[in-house]
């Protein structure tokens, strides 16, 4: 599932993407991936991983990763195609999330296109050429839909008084994301501005401005969106430091938290995203899955073969692991359990999947 990075020019998304796959460049025995020049796999940190790998003195220890995307610039027009719009808003279709970097850093060295710092006008931009774009979109659905309305098919009517609303409130400015939808209409028609929100508050070195990010909280409650402020800038310089010296780098600067894992945690919790693990001597893994993924589709993840062979899942609980203190503690205590394919994965669940091929 990939999470698109999106805003205005000069706002700090190429400096927000190297940041993010520099951090799976470092990652110890991450599988870093560039499959296009901008786009990459980056770590997601959980200490829980950590744990199973020294509990199973694990030879390798590999985080679960998440997809960012680094989209092209977008300026007002973007929706009649001015720019690079018509490309920008075909890869936003194509993402799961979207993470919307606003720019509150006062570089006189880089040019803002706004010509002031306004984090709620350079929302406002993106998010209108968004519905603009959403608009036509439903316009032209709305047209497909009232043939089969008007021949009386089952339900057609329903769909097509569903579509008109839905262009009444693009019309007054209201996402489809603010709208409530039917989740298997919204996926049907790709309405973009349906697609789950994250805000990056860009910010200068140590400075997080109080005004700024409370004006944006306020935006993000009625969007049902998410807001990680941080420094791109800092945060790309940090991770070219030796592994040994971030730590104190972060401390020198008052950052208790990180502002790349607290951007991973926050995509994790955008895309709905629940974590399990295999844990063993040869390899301690973390795996991502949407919530409500069946064991089943879960095998299928780690590899087809096991997903097309899958006999049973042997479960259990990180947080048993830990009480107890060892694996065979937790089958003494016989929690442990047998699940078969339609088993709903948790998050925190330690597996180990039998198949036969």
């Amino acid at each position: 599932m990939d999470i698109g990075i999106v805003g205005l020019p000069n706002v700090g998304k190429s400096t927000l993407f190297n940041a993010l796959t520099g951090a799976a460049a470092a990652a110890e025995n991450f599988p870093f991936t560039t499959i296009d020049p901008n786009v990459g796999v980056v770590p997601l940190p959980d200490p829980r991983l950590q744990v199973l790998g020294k509990m199973f003195l694990s030879e390798k220890v590999t985080p679960a990763g998440i997809r960012f995307v680094d989209i092209a610039g977008l300026v007002k027009g973007a929706s009649q195609g001015e720019g690079l719009g018509n490309q920008f808003l075909s890869h936003i279709r194509a993402v799961d999330a979207i993470a919307h970097v606003v720019r509150a850093f006062a570089n006189p060295d880089v040019v803002n296109v706004l010509g002031k710092l306004d984090p709620l006008e350079a929302a406002d931009i993106i998010e209108t050429e968004l519905i603009l774009a959403d608009l036509q979109q439903a316009q032209k659905s709305l047209d497909k839909l009232q043939g089969p309305a008007r021949t009386g098919e089952k339900g057609a009517k329903e769909r097509v008084a569903l579509m008109e609303t839905v262009i009444k409130q693009l019309e007054q400015g209201h996402s489809a994301r603010s709208q409530n939808l039917p989740p298997e209409f919204t996926a049907e028609f790709q309405f973009l501005t349906a697609k789950p929100l994250l805000y990056v508050l860009n910010t200068d070195e140590g400075k997080t401005p109080e005004a700024f990010l409370q004006s944006l909280k306020t935006r993000a409650a009625k969007e049902n969106a998410q807001i990680v402020p941080l420094c791109a800038k800092l945060e790309a310089e940090i991770i070219q430091l030796p592994a040994e010296e971030r730590a104190v780098y972060y401390e020198s600067a008052g950052i208790t938290s990180p502002g790349l894992a607290e951007l991973a945690k926050a995509g994790k919790k955008l895309l709905k995203l629940i974590c399990f693990f295999t844990a063993g001597p040869k390899e301690s893994r973390a795996w991502i899955i949407p919530e409500g993924t069946k064991a089943v589709k879960a095998a299928g993840k780690i590899h087809s073969d096991i997903e097309r062979g899958f006999i049973r899942a042997e479960v259990y609980k990180y947080e048993d692991l830990i009480r107890l203190g060892s694996y065979k503690a937790v089958q003494e205590k016989g929690l442990v359990t047998m699940e078969g394919k339609d088993y709903e994965m948790k998050d925190g669940d330690v597996v180990y999947f039998r198949f036969n091929v």
